[in-house]
């Protein structure tokens, strides 16, 4: 069978971080949250600005410029599975990042959100330890965010 490959992060990078989170809210305030684009600076304190770059839905293509914690990233979505996973990527100062969403319900309610993420790039081979660190801390924070947003809807 031939097709288009399922986007994935980068399994040789130098950084990779996977974390979950239960969140106890809807599937769809979830995905509609997490999929609002330009409500990301209400809600999540290290996004400074957000810029959508190509206008209309999320889908494959689509470009946003957005600053978080110092870095100034053009993201541009490689896979849309609503309510289920995104995959965007791109260069932050020098930083190429691959970055995997996906969202599934529990059986007992809510949804399990499940991030992974690969940075490789000559900022993060000069501070491997720091960069591991930095966007582990990242990715629990936005987690953390997440959840207690859509839980408070």
């Amino acid at each position: 069978m031939t097709g288009t490959p399922t986007p994935t992060i980068d399994e040789n990078a130098p950084v990779i971080a996977r974390h979950s989170i239960v969140v106890h809210a809807p599937l769809e305030v979830v995905w509609r949250l997490h999929t609002d684009l330009e409500s990301w600076p209400e809600w999540q304190s290290g996004v400074g600005s957000m810029e959508l770059l190509t206008p209309g839905p999320l889908r494959p293509g689509s470009a946003f410029r957005w600053h978080v914690e110092g870095l100034d990233i053009t993201s541009t979505v490689r896979q849309v599975t609503p309510r289920h996973r995104v995959v965007w990527g791109g260069p932050a100062n020098g930083i190429e990042g691959v970055h995997v969403w996906e969202f599934a319900e529990e059986p007992g309610g809510g949804v399990l959100v499940h991030t992974e993420e690969s940075w490789s790039g000559a900022p993060v081979e000069a501070d491997i330890p720091y960069a591991q660190q930095a966007l582990d801390s990242s990715l629990t924070t936005w987690l953390d965010n997440l959840r207690m947003r859509a839980e408070a809807a």
